[in-house]
């Protein structure tokens, strides 16, 4: 059971895409601002990321003008949909 857990991905939901779109910036352009590479961000925009820094989301906040809660949320796994 612990295994399909794991294969299945994770709860947290990243919303990187509607973040970007809603500022009109691309990935590029956040990637240079951030100075993280665009492989990376892109990893964390398609949810394949296990880990953030703090420092990278604070950074990411800070472009974005955000808050921590725009950027992630929580989908119980038995959500999907």
């Amino acid at each position: 059971m612990g295994s399909e857990t794991e294969t299945e991905g994770t709860a947290i939901v990243v919303k990187l895409d509607d973040l970007l779109h809603a500022r009109r910036m691309t990935l590029t352009e956040l990637s240079e601002r951030i100075g993280l590479t665009l492989a990376n961000l892109s990893i964390l925009k398609t949810g394949k990321a296990k880990a953030i820094r703090f420092s990278t989301l604070e950074a990411i906040c800070r472009e974005l003008d955000c808050q921590p809660g725009d950027l992630l949320g929580y989908q119980p796994q038995g959500d999907a949909g």
